[in-house]
C-alpha cells in the first residue's frame, strides 16, 4: 500500500485506523478499517470514493472532532487527542455566524484564541482583501452568494495560519464558473502558506487539477485502495490543466481504480454516510 511521500517526515500520518460507529438500533458500523496514510510537509492530497465510503470520517479523526476505534492518528509525530489551534477545517456547509457581518466572522477564530482586538481585525481585513471582499467586510452572510461566502469560508481558515487544512467537499454546492474560480484561488492562498492538505471530493477532476497526489478510497468501510501522483507542474489554473495531456492520462488511470468501487458500491445498495 502506498503512503506518504519518500525522504518527508509526515505531517499527518494514519496509522492501522478504523472506526466502528454505533447504530440507533445498538449494531455496528464500520466506517473506516486498518487505514494506513501519510501526508507530507506542504503537500495537497485529494481523496475520492464512492458516495458513503467513509472519507468525511477520516477528515474527522484527523482534526480531533473524533477518535479511531482502532490505530493511531498523529501530526507531527505527535498523537491526535483533541481539536489542535493548527488544524483547519473548510466544512461542505458554511461555517459563518449569520448574525455577524464579514469581517467580524474572520475576525471570531483569532478573537478566540486570544489575539487582541484591533490586530485580529488587522488581519481579518488582509485576508478579506486577499480573497477579493474588501467592499464586503460590513455585509451579513445572507447578503452574499455562495461564492462569495466561500471567500469568508477561506478567510476565515487562512486567518489562522493552520498547519494543516482539511476541506470536505467545500465547493460541490457552486456552479461549474464559480468551482473553478474557487478552486484557483484556494490554490493561490495555499502556494504562500506551508500548509498541508486534504481534500475530499466526489469531482475527480477537481482532485486532478488541485493535488499533488490522489488517494482512492475502497466501498465502504473505507480503507485506501491504490494512491496515484498527479505530476502536474505547478502553478496551475484548473482549466488549463484539464487541457493537457498528462490531465487526461492520469484522469483515466484513476477513474479506472475508482469505478470498480463505485460499481461495488451499487451493486450493494449502499446510500449511507
Amino acid at each position: 500500500m502506498d503512503s506518504g511521500s519518500p525522504g518527508d517526515a509526515p505531517a499527518i500520518e494514519l496509522r492501522g485506523v478504523s472506526k466502528v460507529f454505533r447504530t440507533p438500533s445498538g449494531g455496528a458500523h464500520p466506517a473506516v478499517r486498518d487505514l494506513d496514510l501519510a501526508v507530507g510537509p506542504s503537500e495537497f492530497v485529494a481523496v475520492v470514493g464512492p458516495t458513503g465510503c467513509g472519507k468525511s470520517t477520516v477528515l474527522t479523526l484527523v482534526s480531533g472532532l473524533d477518535e479511531p476505534t482502532e490505530g493511531d492518528v498523529l501530526i507531527g509525530g505527535e498523537p491526535v487527542t483533541g481539536i489542535r489551534p493548527e488544524v483547519g477545517f473548510v466544512f461542505q456547509q458554511d461555517a459563518v455566524f449569520p448574525w455577524r457581518t464579514v469581517l467580524s466572522n474572520v475576525m471570531a477564530g483569532p478573537r478566540f484564541r486570544g489575539v487582541p482586538k484591533a490586530r485580529a481585525r488587522e488581519r481579518a481585513r488582509d485576508w478579506l482583501a486577499r480573497v477579493g471582499l474588501t467592499a464586503f467586510e460590513d455585509r451579513y452572510p445572507h447578503q452574499l452568494s455562495g461564492g462569495q461566502r466561500k471567500r469568508v469560508a477561506l478567510a476565515q481558515t487562512f486567518v489562522g495560519d493552520p498547519r494543516i487544512l482539511l476541506m470536505d467537499e467545500p465547493f460541490s454546492a457552486l456552479d461549474v464558473q464559480t468551482r473553478a474560480l474557487m478552486s484557483d484561488e484556494l490554490l493561490e492562498l495555499w502556494g504562500g502558506s506551508a500548509a498541508s492538505v486534504v481534500f475530499v471530493t466526489h469531482d475527480l477532476e477537481e482532485a486532478i487539477s488541485l493535488a499533488d497526489r490522489v488517494v482512492v478510497m475502497t466501498a465502504g468501510p473505507a480503507t485506501v485502495k491504490k494512491i496515484f501522483p498527479v505530476g502536474l507542474p505547478r502553478p496551475r489554473k484548473v482549466e488549463a490543466v484539464r487541457l493537457e495531456a498528462r490531465f487526461v492520462e492520469i484522469h483515466r488511470e484513476i477513474w479506472t481504480s475508482l469505478g470498480e468501487e463505485v460499481r461495488i458500491t451499487r451493486e450493494r445498495g449502499t446510500h449511507a454516510a
